[in-house]
C-alpha cells in the first residue's frame, strides 16, 4: 500500500470498527464511551486482529489532538460565573471526595507496593468522577431535572476545574520526582497568574472580536474561527510551561462567556465528538487484556473502592453541605464511577515515564466497569435512602434534616464585604496586569530596541525601555489607584458612617499607593543603577503620570467598562431574548424552581384541548407562563387558550413537577396511532364482471366517503394515472387503490 494511503487505510478500520461497537453498546443501552474503547481494543496491536493498525506514534498524536478537543468541549460547557454560584454545596462536597479519595488511594497504594509518584497518582485519578456518564444516565433515567442534580453538576464543574490544576501540579511534581513544598506552590502561583491574565485579556479581545464580525461570522466562518483559538491557546499554553490541554480548555471556558457561546458549542460539536472518540479508541488501543487478567486483584480493589469508598465521600459531602439524607444518598451515588479524566491523568503520567505501564490498562478496565455499574447505583440510592430513613434513629435523622429557614429573603452583604471583596478583585487584577507588562518589557522589549537601534548607548536603550515600560503601565498604576463606580460609593458611605472607619480605609488607600510604586521603582532599578538618574526618573516619572492622570483615568473608565460589558454581554442577551426566564430565574435563584420550554408534539394525548380540560396544576403541580405559537406570544394563557402542535411553551414548577408534566404531555394514543398508520396503503386489483367499480365512473361510487382513493388504471398496456371523475372503467382493468384494507375490498 502507498505510504499516503497508510493513514488512510488506518483511519477507515478504527471508524468502521468504532461505527459497529456503538451500534451494538447503542442498543444494549450502553455510553458510547465504552463502545469506543472496545473498538480500539479491537483494532489495537494487542489483539492482532488488524496487523496494519495505526502505530504507536501516531497514536499519540491522535490522543493528544482529541484531549485538546475533548477539554475544549468541557471549556464550552464550563463557565467561571458558573464557578461563582455553584455554591458552598458544591465546593464542600468536591473537596470532601478529592481530600478523601487522594487521602485513600495513598494508603492504598502503598498496600499494593506502589510508588510513591503511583500513589499520587492513584489519587487523581480516582477523585475525578465522568461528567459524560453522569450526564448521560441522568438523560437516560430521566432524572436531569429532579432537584438533587442540581449540588451533582456544580460538584461537577468544580471537579473538572481541579483537574485541570492537579494536571499542572502533577506535571511539576513528575519532573522534580519529589513533593517540593516550594516548587508545587510556585506552580500553582504561575497557574493563578496566568488563568486570571488570560481571562482578562481574553474576556477584553474576544467578545469585541466575535461582535465586530457577527455581521461577516456565517456558520463556517465562526467553526474555523473557534477551532483557530483553541489551537493558538494551545500553543500559547504550551510555550509557557503548561499542557496543550489546559489552553484548550481555558478558551473554551472564554468562549462559553460570549454570546456566541452556545452557537459555538454546537457547531463545534460534531468535531469535539470526532476527536473525542479518537482519544477513547486510542485508550482502548493501549489496553493489553494479558495485563488485565495478570492484575486482576488491583483491579477488583480499585472496582471496590470506587463503588464504596467513593460514594460515601461523595455522601458525606453533600450531607456536610446542609443537604437532607433523601437528596446526599442520591447526588452521592451518582459519582460511584471514574472516566475521561482518569484517561488524561494516567496518560500524562505514562508519557513522563513516572507511572508503571500496567497501571493504564487497569484504570481503563476500572472505569469501563464503573460505568456499566452507575446507571444500576443510581436506581439503587433511591430505595437505599428509604430503607435508611426507616431504620435510622429519630434523633439521627432529625440532625441529618436540612433545617427549614422561614425567612427566605437572601441577605445583602455587609457594605465592608462588598468594598473588600471589590478591593481584592481590582488589586489582583491590576497586579497581574502589570506583572504581565513587566515581564513582557524585560524579555523581548530590550532585545528589540537593542537589534532595531544598533548606534544607541547603553543608558539611551535602557531610558528608551523603561520610559515605553512605564508610559504602558501608566494607567494600569492609575487604575490600581482609583476607585470608580460603587466601590466609590461605598467607600463615601463608609467614610461618613463612622470615625474609625476612617482610619481602615486611609491604610487602604495607602496600600495600593505602596504597590502602585512598587512597580513603578521595579521597572526603574531594572534598567538602572542606584545613582542620580533614579531620583531624576522618579520626578520624571511621577511628574507625567501627574499629567496623564486625567486622561489615563478616562481611558481606564472606557476600558473598565468594556471588560464589564463583554463579561456581561450574554446575560443582557438572554435577558432581551428570555426576558420573562430570566426574570423568574434571578426572582427565584437559590429555590427548586425551573423553567422549561416545551414543544407540544404532533401526537400529544393534550393537543387540540383547551387548558382549562388539563389537570395542569391541580396533577401536575406546573404552571404554563407563556404560549408561543409562531410569531404570535400568549403571556399568561387563560383556562380557554388551546395547546396546538408545535407550541412553544413556558413551564415552571419543580424538577420532579415538570418531569411529570412533560412524560403527560409527550405521551399519545400509540395503539390508535399505529393502527391509523399500518391500515391505509395502496393494494392493486383487477377488475372482474362482480366488481362494484366495473362499467362505473368514479363520479358513479363517490369513493372518499368510504375512505379510498383511486389513483391509476390499467387497460390494454395503457395506464391512466389520477383518472378524470367521468372515466368508466370495465372488466378486465387493473386499478390501484389507496385505503383501509376492508374497504377497497368492497370495490374489487
Amino acid at each position: 500500500m502507498e505510504g499516503n494511503l497508510e493513514l488512510v487505510y488506518d483511519l477507515a478500520v478504527i471508524f468502521i470498527t468504532a461505527g459497529i461497537t456503538t451500534l451494538i453498546f447503542k442498543i444494549l443501552k450502553q455510553p458510547l464511551i465504552l463502545g469506543y474503547i472496545v473498538a480500539g481494543l479491537l483494532v489495537g496491536p494487542h489483539l492482532g486482529l488488524f496487523p496494519h493498525a495505526i502505530g504507536a506514534e501516531s497514536v499519540e498524536q491522535w490522543s493528544e489532538i482529541g484531549i485538546i478537543f475533548l477539554l475544549f468541549g468541557l471549556g464550552l460547557e464550563f463557565s467561571f460565573k458558573k464557578l461563582l454560584n455553584v455554591g458552598s454545596s458544591a465546593l464542600i462536597t468536591a473537596g470532601t471526595i478529592f481530600i478523601g479519595m487522594f487521602v485513600t488511594s495513598l494508603g492504598l497504594g502503598k498496600l499494593m507496593g506502589w510508588t510513591n509518584m503511583e500513589c499520587i497518582f492513584l489519587g487523581g485519578m480516582l477523585s475525578m468522577s465522568s461528567t459524560t456518564i453522569i450526564i448521560k444516565a441522568f438523560d437516560d433515567l430521566g432524572m436531569k431535572k429532579l432537584p438533587f442534580t442540581e449540588v451533582v453538576f456544580g460538584t461537577l464543574v468544580v471537579e473538572d476545574l481541579l483537574a485541570v490544576i492537579l494536571m499542572v501540579l502533577l506535571s511539576t511534581m513528575a519532573v522534580s520526582q519529589k513533593f517540593a513544598g516550594g516548587e508545587m506552590l510556585w506552580a500553582l502561583l504561575k497557574l493563578l497568574f496566568f488563568i486570571v491574565l488570560w481571562f482578562l485579556v481574553g474576556m477584553f479581545v474576544i467578545p469585541s472580536l466575535l461582535k465586530w464580525g457577527r455581521k461577516f461570522f456565517n456558520d463556517e466562518m465562526l467553526t474555523v474561527l473557534s477551532i483557530g483559538l483553541c489551537f493558538g491557546m494551545a500553543i500559547i499554553a504550551n510555550s509557557v510551561g503548561f499542557s496543550s490541554a489546559l489552553g484548550a480548555f481555558i478558551m473554551g471556558s472564554m468562549l462559553s462567556e460570549t454570546i456566541e457561546g452556545e452557537r459555538i458549542e454546537n457547531l463545534t460539536s460534531g468535531i469535539k465528538d470526532l476527536f473525542g472518540a479518537v482519544f477513547f479508541i486510542s485508550v482502548g488501543m493501549l489496553v493489553d487484556p494479558q495485563v488485565i487478567i495478570r492484575f486482576w486483584k488491583p483491579i477488583l480493589i480499585l472496582i471496590l473502592v470506587v463503588l464504596t469508598i467513593l460514594p460515601f465521600f461523595a455522601t458525606t459531602g453533600v450531607l456536610l453541605s446542609g443537604k437532607g439524607l433523601h437528596s446526599s444518598i442520591r447526588a452521592g451515588f451518582s459519582f460511584a464511577q471514574i472516566g475521561e479524566f482518569a484517561f488524561i491523568i494516567a496518560s500524562l503520567g505514562s508519557s513522563l515515564g513516572v507511572i508503571s505501564e500496567f497501571i493504564y490498562p487497569v484504570i481503563v478496565a476500572v472505569s469501563v466497569i464503573t460505568t456499566f455499574t452507575t446507571p444500576y447505583y443510581m436506581k439503587m440510592a433511591e430505595p437505599l435512602s428509604i430503607w435508611l430513613s426507616k431504620k435510622l434513629p429519630q434523633n439521627i435523622l432529625s440532625r441529618l434534616t436540612p433545617a427549614v429557614s422561614t425567612n427566605k429573603t437572601p441577605t445583602k452583604k455587609s457594605e465592608w464585604k462588598q468594598l473588600l471583596t471589590m478591593y481584592g478583585i481590582r488589586v489582583v487584577t491590576y497586579s497581574v496586569l502589570l506583572i504581565a507588562i513587566y515581564t513582557a518589557s524585560d524579555i523581548y522589549l530590550k532585545d528589540f530596541i537593542t537589534e532595531h537601534l544598533t548606534s544607541a548607548s547603553k543608558l539611551t536603550i535602557n531610558f528608551i525601555c523603561a520610559g515605553i515600560t512605564l508610559a504602558v503601565m501608566s494607567p494600569f498604576i492609575i487604575g490600581l489607584i482609583m476607585s470608580t463606580g460603587k466601590q466609590q460609593e461605598l467607600f463615601q458611605t463608609l467614610w461618613n458612617n463612622d470615625q474609625p472607619n476612617k482610619g481602615i480605609l486611609v491604610a487602604l488607600i495607602l496600600l495600593r499607593i505602596f504597590i502602585a510604586v512598587t512597580f513603578v521603582l521595579s521597572v526603574i532599578f531594572h534598567y538602572f543603577h542606584l545613582s542620580w538618574w533614579i531620583i531624576l526618573l522618579l520626578i520624571i516619572g511621577i511628574s507625567t503620570l501627574l499629567i496623564l492622570a486625567r486622561k489615563n483615568i478616562q481611558k481606564m473608565n472606557r476600558m473598565e467598562q468594556r471588560f464589564l460589558e463583554n463579561l456581561s454581554e450574554k446575560e443582557k442577551f438572554e435577558r432581551m431574548q428570555k426576558p420573562m426566564t430570566s426574570s423568574i430565574k434571578e426572582k427565584l435563584e437559590g429555590y427548586d424552581i425551573h423553567i422549561e420550554q416545551v414543544t407540544v408534539s404532533q401526537n400529544s394525548m393534550h393537543m387540540g384541548k383547551q387548558l382549562k380540560d388539563i389537570p395542569i396544576r391541580s396533577k401536575y403541580g406546573v404552571n404554563i407562563i407563556k404560549i408561543t405559537r409562531g410569531n404570535k406570544i400568549i403571556n399568561i394563557p387563560s383556562a380557554n387558550d388551546y395547546l396546538y402542535p408545535g407550541d412553544q411553551i413556558l413551564v415552571v414548577g419543580t424538577g420532579s413537577q415538570i418531569k411529570s408534566f412533560m412524560s403527560a404531555l409527550e405521551a399519545s394514543k400509540e395503539e390508535e396511532t399505529a393502527r391509523n398508520k399500518d391500515a391505509t396503503k395502496v393494494q392493486q386489483a383487477v377488475l372482474t364482471a362482480d366488481s362494484l367499480l366495473t362499467n362505473k365512473s368514479l363520479k358513479m361510487v363517490d369513493m372518499r366517503n368510504s375512505g379510498c382513493m383511486l389513483i391509476g388504471i390499467e387497460r390494454g398496456g395503457e395506464a391512466f394515472m389520477n383518472p378524470s371523475p367521468d372515466f368508466i372503467m370495465i372488466e378486465g382493468d387493473t386499478v390501484w387503490i389507496i385505503g383501509e384494507e376492508n374497504a377497497v375490498k368492497s370495490y374489487v
